[in-house]
Formats: C-alpha cells, sequence, structure tokens
C-alpha cells in the first residue's frame, strides 16, 4: 500500500510503536480489522467492539504472519511489532486519510436520506464504462467502513465511488476529512434519523458537512426536485449541477416508460445531448439515480454513449429491490433498509405489477417523535394502491396498518406482532402467481421472510 510504512502509519495517527527497526520501514500489504483475513503483510486492527473484543485474536494474526497490530492495549507476549494507540477507530480514521492523500485518484462521495446505495451503484457502473473504478461494498459506509473501503484502494484504481451513511452531527464531517471527495452527489433530504438530527433542516446541516472537504476545483451534484437542495445555488464557489425530471435541471430525463418489474425507459438530456436508454430496474426513483450518474459521468468526462452503456448494464443487489423467481411467486427483496420515502416508492412500483400484489412491509427506526404519523402516512400511500394484501409485521406497523384500512377498507390486512407469527402465517398468505414486495428496517430482520419465500421447495 503506497507510502503506508508503519513509520508512516505510527505518525499519521499519532502511535507507539514498539518492533524490529528492520520492519518499521516497511509497507504493509493490507489493513483488516477481521483476524481471519490477516496474512504475511497485514496490519491488523483490533477492535474492542460491543461483543467481541479484537484484543483477543493478537496471538492468532503474529501466527499468520501480519506485519503488525495496531492496538489499545500493548500484547502480553508480542511475537511481532505492534502500534499502540488510545483509539483503534480513531487511529483507522487518521491512517485513511493519510492513505487516501497518497493516491492519485478521484473521488465521488454519495450520501441522501434516501438511494444512497441504488445511486451509488449506479454512478459505479456507468463510471467503470471508462475507469478502473472501486466502490463501497455492503453498509462500509460509516466511521469504520469508509476507511476500510479507503485501504481496499491500490495505485491502479482510477475513480472511489464511497457511500458516506451518518445518523449524528459531525459524522459527516469526519468521514468528508478521510474522502476528500472531488465530487459530491446528495440524493435528498428526507425524515431519516429525526431521532438525532430533530428535523428536515437538520438531516440538511448534517448531510452539507461533506462539503467541509470539497476539493476546491471540485463538483457537486444535488437534486433539483428536493426543496432543500435546490436551494443551495453556492458551494464553496461552486454551481451546483441539479438533476430532476424537469427541463430546469442541468440533467433531466423525458418520455419515461415503466415497463413494470422489467425497469424503466427514458430519455435522459445533458449538455452534450440526449440519449434513450433502458433502466434494468423498476421504479421512478431508478431515473433519478440513472440523472445523478449522467451527472457525474459527464463531469469526469465521459461521452453519453458511454454513460448509456453504464446504465443498462447496472445489477441489483440483495436487499435492493432484488426480483427472484421462485416457487412460482415473485420475491421482490426491499429488505436492507427503510425509511418512509423508499417505502413508499417501493410500494408505487408493487402496485404496478402483475399477479396479486402483496406488500410484507415491517417497522421503520430512527423516525424520532413523529413515528407514528410516518407509519400511517405509508399506510395510507398504500391503501391507495391498487395492492390486495398488507402484511404488516411489528409494534409501529400497527399505525401502518390501520391507515392502509381506512384508506382503502377492500383491502385485506393482517398484523403480527412478531417476525416469528409473520414466518409461520406465509404457507398460507402466500398463493401461485403472487408478487411479494418485502420490506423493513434492518433490525426487522427480513431477510429470513425473503428466505423462506424462496427457500427451494
Amino acid at each position: 500500500m503506497k507510502n503506508l510504512t508503519l513509520k508512516n502509519i505510527a505518525a499519521a495517527c499519532g502511535g507507539s510503536y514498539s518492533g524490529p527497526e528492520t520492519d518499521f520501514l516497511t509497507e504493509v500489504s493490507d489493513i483488516t480489522t477481521d483476524s481471519r483475513k490477516a496474512g504475511p503483510g497485514s496490519l491488523f486492527a483490533a477492535i474492542a467492539g460491543e461483543h467481541v473484543d479484537g484484543h483477543r485474536f493478537i496471538p492468532d494474526v503474529y501466527e499468520k504472519g501480519a506485519l503488525c497490530v495496531l492496538c489499545e492495549k500493548a500484547p502480553q507476549e508480542p511475537k511481532g511489532a505492534y502500534i499502540q494507540v488510545e483509539s483503534t477507530l480513531k487511529a483507522l480514521m487518521a491512517i485513511a486519510e493519510f492513505y487516501r492523500q497518497q493516491l492519485d485518484i478521484k473521488v465521488v462521495g454519495v450520501t441522501g436520506s434516501v438511494g444512497k446505495t441504488s445511486t451509488k451503484e449506479m454512478i459505479a457502473a456507468v463510471l467503470s464504462e471508462k475507469y478502473q473504478v472501486l466502490k463501497t461494498l455492503g453498509n462500509f459506509n460509516n466511521e469504520l467502513g469508509l476507511p476500510l473501503t479507503v485501504f481496499r484502494l491500490r495505485e491502479e484504481d482510477e475513480v472511489a465511488v464511497l457511500e458516506m451513511g451518518i445518523n449524528h452531527f459531525g459524522e459527516m464531517h469526519r468521514l468528508s476529512q478521510i474522502a476528500r471527495p472531488d465530487v459530491c452527489v446528495i440524493t435528498n433530504i428526507g425524515n431519516c434519523h429525526l431521532e438525532y438530527l430533530g428535523d428536515r433542516d437538520g438531516v440538511l446541516r448534517a448531510k452539507s458537512e461533506i462539503f467541509d472537504f470539497l476539493s476546491p476545483d471540485g463538483a457537486v451534484v444535488l437534486n433539483g426536485e428536493d426543496d432543500k437542495l435546490s436551494a443551495l445555488r453556492d458551494v464553496k464557489g461552486i454551481p451546483p449541477c441539479f438533476f430532476g425530471m424537469e427541463k430546469a435541471n442541468d440533467v433531466w430525463a423525458s418520455d419515461i416508460q415503466q415497463m413494470g418489474l422489467k425497469g424503466i425507459h427514458c430519455v435522459i438530456h445533458d449538455k452534450k445531448g440526449s440519449f434513450s436508454v433502458k433502466i434494468p430496474i423498476p421504479g421512478i426513483h431508478m431515473v433519478r439515480n440513472a440523472l445523478a450518474a449522467t451527472a457525474v459521468g459527464m463531469i469526469l468526462g465521459m461521452e453519453n454513449e458511454e454513460i448509456r452503456r453504464g446504465i443498462e448494464k447496472l445489477e441489483a443487489l440483495s436487499g435492493r429491490f432484488h426480483i427472484i423467481e421462485e416457487n412460482g411467486i415473485t420475491v421482490v427483496d426491499d429488505c436492507y433498509n427503510a425509511n418512509p420515502a423508499s417505502m413508499e416508492a417501493s410500494l408505487k412500483v408493487l402496485g404496478d405489477a402483475p399477479g396479486r400484489r402483496v406488500a410484507i412491509l415491517g417497522d421503520m427506526g430512527e423516525l424520532g417523535e413523529h413515528e407514528r404519523e410516518l407509519h400511517e402516512q405509508v399506510g395510507r400511500v398504500e391503501g391507495s394502491l391498487d395492492i390486495q394484501l398488507g402484511v404488516c409485521v411489528g409494534q409501529l406497523s400497527h399505525y401502518l396498518a390501520q391507515a392502509a384500512k381506512k384508506a382503502n377498507p377492500n383491502m385485506e390486512v393482517i398484523e403480527t406482532a412478531t417476525l416469528d407469527e409473520a414466518l409461520a402465517g406465509l404457507p398460507r398468505w402466500i398463493k401461485a402467481g403472487d408478487t411479494v414486495l418485502v420490506k423493513a428496517s434492518h433490525f426487522m430482520h427480513f431477510e429470513k421472510i425473503v428466505e423462506a419465500l424462496t427457500r427451494k421447495e
């Protein structure tokens, strides 16, 4: 890893080095917090987690040939070099900041209340048509995940597309300090993490911290249809590039044709002209993701034909509107996470799906004092759509269920208090030919419902 010698690592994080002088100027091969992945040349960072203390595995990583250990407590009988720090997490963030600055690479930072991951995936798919791209994997988008993503970068990479997720003030400032983005993308400002951020104005302030370390000659890509974002006409002297459905935006869409679960067709317009494209994942929100990716591709010097090819190669991720056909039913696996805006968007796509339409929905978290009203809001949307069966799981989803029934008395609505009750009822409720949406916040563990529905008979 370029310039990541033990000497530079210790200096970057303010750590105290102990070990052979011969190792002090050696570059590490990789940095990991997973002892199972440590090997010759590795730096193993021992994290004292809620359930497992990584310091327990220090003897194991030495046996595997790790070059050095980053730790808060000095090993009792060290079999190799170690760097002792006050906080391993803070040290990793400092090392990642140093390493990012050693690389001649463009960084696209992606944040927002809804659609960060799907927008990140779309941008990465587009940029991969021209560049060597590294993107955030899974949920590695926080103060631990972002450094670990940065550590995956190598000199041959040309662009990094980094998802940046937060739920408290100050977190995005620290993530921006690590990422040093050249392009900042904000998808929207919604009702998320209100428990900590208060209201949408608080969400805007917290998300806007992504600009704190924006490159002076960088670019800003914003959703022009979001009332909070569209008001930002100048970001550190940089005029934003706005995307949206209306012609008033810098990048916009027309001729939108929804093709059910097969995707969506549209014409995208930008400063270079226009092009027709088929987005392989359904939902009007995917058009906005494609517009954001088009804006980023345009900023980074891509031609529209390259952008079109990238959009059409997009693949769905597990848990992110991933469509699975099994056991005579179509399952829309959107269970990774949920908030009111994403829940409503997924329900609207389900409303246009073939067969009997079933929505299995669970509680949404971190909505603060308005959690009841926001669940009721989703229920009213569900009741307004052509959905035949709603299954609502959890205490908060009771309010969603009641609002759906009130909006549509003819709709069948089933309530269960627990996930186990829902799993037990699936064989009775789901029929061949159904299209089933599965969505809830991550803590509801709705992946178990997807597993049950798609288990081969």
